[in-house]
């Protein structure tokens, strides 16, 4: 029994310890969106090239240094877009909105001015715009995964591919839909 107990007073002992440790820290993200279609039932007819637009917008990040977890939310203004073309000529849909991508993140340390992480968690696109002959989704959830470098405690440098779970949008008057693909090139400042 005195086993037991003494285990169980080391375990609050370092749950109450952990939260101590644990740090949130604010900052400003931004980067670069790089979107690629796929297309469903749209035929062979079709080339698609990526479109490049931009993200930026504040984040928190919640740490547990002692064990190398944490969690990254962001609140972004976002870009994201397709680009295709066929023999009658190019199509380029823009869509603008909020993207919240919330990450677990694990973070191996290299000495106290670098760290790499791996992160991945869902991500909530939420667009502003409408477009005639499409029906974009107003809300996407999707999913990202990532990794990062983490230099001098302030200054973040990451990569992430962000996975739709359904179609973007679907094409009026047709069985056809696509799905928007990113890959995001970030770079961030933790105050």
């Amino acid at each position: 029994m005195k086993k037991i107990f003494g285990a169980l007073m080391i375990a609050v002992c370092i749950g109450m310890a952990m939260p101590a440790q644990a740090q949130i820290h604010f900052g400003v993200k931004g980067g670069l969106n790089l979107s690629k279609a796929s297309l469903s039932n749209m035929g062979d007819n079709f080339k698609k090239d990526n479109f490049t637009g931009f993200f930026i917008g504040p984040m928190a990040e919640f740490n547990i240094p002692i064990v190398g977890l944490g969690v990254d939310a962001s609140l972004l203004f976002a870009q994201r877009g397709i680009k295709v073309s066929d023999e009658d000529g190019d199509i380029t849909i823009k869509q603008n909105g909020i993207d919240i991508p919330v990450n677990l993140k694990y973070t191996i340390g290299l000495g106290s001015l670098a760290g790499i992480y791996l992160a991945a968690g869902p991500d909530f696109y939420f667009d502003f715009e409408k477009k005639s002959g499409i029906d974009k989704k107003k809300a996407e959830v999707g999913i990202n995964v990532g990794a990062g470098l983490k230099l001098l405690n302030h200054l973040q440098v990451g990569a992430n591919y962000n996975i739709p779970l359904g179609d973007t949008a679907d094409i009026e008057g047709t069985n056809a839909s696509y799905k928007t693909k990113t890959w995001q090139v970030s770079v961030a400042y933790i105050f």
